[in-house]
């Protein structure tokens, strides 16, 4: 086959592909209406755009269920502009909901998929709880994150309440998302004064190493908000190994012994921005004990340790450095975590007072 040939079969490929590429979009393919009252019709928008220069037109709008009506305000798209897709769901069947709707274009063979999900209830359950911290334009129960004593494996889930605090409507957005979580913000949109909630799930088998894992994320008030130290959301995991990786014969088990779970600056010696101090570890087991994380859960500290694997009997020391000045300025607890092959105690949190 000659050079021209090949090009040519290069350039159809690129044309198909081109041709084949999805021309309608939307940046909220999702909307989670979150508790719906039972024979309350349920209506919600979906703005779709254009991304093409050449004009679209909706040719049908398919709905999974007699039960979704689907319409749009305008068939006709120029490029590089929107359309509505309003959307009304019946809600005469209790219990949690997912309804799919499918636009299609002309010339486009694969559609725009749309979903529309909530729970219907007979009573709407409302947070009566406080919300202390403004995170941005939206305020929040809570600031900051703890997956605490995570087996390797499990899917544990954290709920943050929220309150839209603005004047305006709000599509609350997690911005910053790891891989191994997943973020479900209901309902989708929050009217001025609305609550809501954020389900923080994490995928613990995505995260391959044991001990402390941290992130921040960041709540948006909208989709392509701005990223901003008032919105951050410290995240902190601490994964353990599975139940099944530990060694469960008491008799012989190595067993961590520690002169102190916690340490007093006050009590530590130096210099304000070097303070130091100890804590003695011994195994009193009757097998080998492995040290196989040790991490800080703020800046402002070191450690270091002497042995990582200790023979029955045996000691070492646990010698940290703090900085006093620099921890004044963090708002997160100091705490040293450790990791051992110690069926009673996988996990050791170390106080800095």
């Amino acid at each position: 086959m000659s050079r021209q040939h090949i090009t040519t079969i290069i350039c159809l490929l690129c044309i198909m592909t081109t041709s084949q590429a999805q021309k309608l979009v939307t940046q909220t393919p999702l909307y989670d209406c979150g508790q719906v009252l039972f024979r309350n019709p349920v209506t919600t928008d979906f703005v779709v755009k254009n991304k093409s220069s050449r004009h679209l037109e909706i040719t049908e709008i398919k709905t999974s269920c007699g039960c979704t009506i689907a319409s749009a305000d305008h068939k006709d798209i120029a490029g590089g502009k929107e359309a509505t897709i309003k959307v009304v769901f019946d809600a005469k069947q209790l219990g949690h909901f997912q309804k799919d709707i499918w636009v299609y274009v002309e010339g486009q063979k694969k559609p725009l998929e749309l979903t529309l999900k909530g729970v219907v209830v007979t009573h709407i359950k409302d947070y009566s709880g406080t919300y202390p911290y403004q995170l941005g334009q939206i305020r929040a129960d809570k600031a900051e994150i703890e997956f605490d004593d995570v087996n390797q494996g499990s899917m544990p889930m954290q709920t943050i309440h929220i309150l839209n605090t603005s004047g305006a409507t709000a599509e609350p957005v997690v911005m910053h998302l790891p891989d191994y979580m997943i973020a479900e913000v209901s309902p989708t949109r929050l009217a001025p004064e609305q609550g809501g909630e954020i389900r923080l799930i994490l995928l613990s088998s995505k995260i391959r190493d044991f001990g402390l894992t941290q992130t921040n994320l960041y709540l948006g008030k909208f989709p392509g908000d701005k990223i901003s130290n008032d919105k951050e959301i410290p995240v902190s995991a601490v994964i353990l190994p599975s139940r099944q990786t530990l060694q469960d014969d008491a008799l012989t088990a190595p067993n961590i012994q520690l002169s102190s779970t916690s340490i007093d600056r006050k009590n530590m010696t130096g210099k304000p921005e070097k303070l130091k101090g100890e804590i003695m570890l011994q195994n009193m087991g009757k097998s080998t004990l492995e040290i196989s994380a040790l991490q800080m859960f703020t800046a402002g500290m070191s450690v270091a340790l002497g042995k990582t694997k200790l023979e029955p009997l045996e000691t070492t020391k646990l010698k940290i450095q703090v900085n006093d000045i620099e921890l004044q300025q963090i708002k997160q607890r100091p705490r040293i975590l450790m990791i051992t092959n110690d069926p009673k105690q996988p996990k050791i949190i170390i106080e800095v007072l």
